[in-house]
C-alpha cells in the first residue's frame, strides 16, 4: 500500500476512535440522567393519587436538563452521520421517551406525540440528531408495561378509577400499533407482548367492576 494511503487511513482510524470515545462519554451521562428519572418515576406505584402531580413536577427539571446532553451529542455527530452512530444512545433515548410519555399520561391522561417528545428532549438537534420512530415506539411499549403494573398497584392504593382509565388509554394505543407495518423484528416481538399487558389490565378492571369498587360511570 502507498505510504500516503496508510497515513491517511491511520489518521481516519484515530479520528474515529476519538469521536467514539467522546460520544460514549456523553451517552454515559445521558444514560445516568435517564436512569435517575426512571428511578424517581417508579415511585408512582407507591404514591397516593393526590401526590402524583408533585412527583411528576419533581422530575420536570431533570427532563429539561437532558437538553444539555442531547445538545452535546448534536455538536459531536458529524453532518449526515446520525444513522452511523445512533445505536450508541438508542437505549437511553428509549428510556427518555418512556419518562416523558409517562409524565404526560400522569399529568393529562393523554398520549404524547412523537413531535412533542422530540421537542421535550431538545429542539437543537436540527438535521444532525433526531428521535427515530423506532425508539419512540419502544418507549411507548415500555410505557404500557409500566401502566399494567400501575393498574394493579393503583387498586392497592384505593384508586379504583385508575385501572379503567389505563385500560382505555392502552386499548387506544394498542389499536394504533395494530395499524402500523412493523418490519423490525425486535419491535414486533415487543408489540406482541402488549397483549399480555392488556389482558392483565382487563383482569384488574373486571375485578374492580365485579366488586363495584369504581363508580357506575
Amino acid at each position: 500500500m502507498d505510504p500516503q494511503d496508510l497515513e491517511f487511513i491511520n489518521r481516519a482510524l484515530d479520528s474515529e476512535v476519538e469521536l467514539r470515545d467522546k460520544i460514549r462519554d456523553e451517552v454515559s451521562e445521558l444514560d445516568k440522567k435517564t436512569r435517575s428519572m426512571v428511578g424517581v418515576l417508579n415511585k408512582v406505584h407507591s404514591t397516593p393519587p393526590e401526590q402524583i402531580s408533585d412527583l411528576v413536577d419533581s422530575v420536570r427539571p431533570s427532563l429539561k436538563d437532558l437538553h444539555t446532553t442531547t445538545g452535546a451529542l448534536y455538536a459531536l455527530v458529524p453532518p449526515d452521520q446520525f444513522w452511523r452512530w445512533k445505536d450508541m444512545w438508542s437505549n437511553s433515548m428509549r428510556s427518555a421517551v418512556f419518562s416523558a410519555t409517562l409524565m404526560e399520561y400522569l399529568t393529562s391522561g393523554t398520549l404524547m406525540s412523537m413531535a412533542s417528545v422530540s421537542a421535550a428532549l431538545g429542539n437543537e438537534w436540527k438535521d444532525r440528531f433526531a428521535l427515530p420512530a423506532e425508539d419512540y415506539l419502544h418507549g411507548l411499549i415500555t410505557l404500557v408495561n409500566e401502566l399494567s403494573r400501575l393498574a394493579v398497584n393503583a387498586v392497592t392504593l384505593g384508586s379504583y378509577e385508575e385501572p379503567i382509565r389505563i385500560s382505555k388509554f392502552v386499548k387506544d394505543l394498542f389499536t394504533g400499533f395494530s395499524m402500523l407495518n412493523l418490519k423490525n423484528d425486535a419491535l414486533r416481538r415487543r408489540y406482541d407482548s402488549l397483549k399480555y399487558d392488556l389482558k392483565k389490565i382487563e383482569e384488574v378492571v373486571y375485578d374492580v367492576s365485579l366488586r363495584k369498587l369504581a363508580s357506575a360511570k
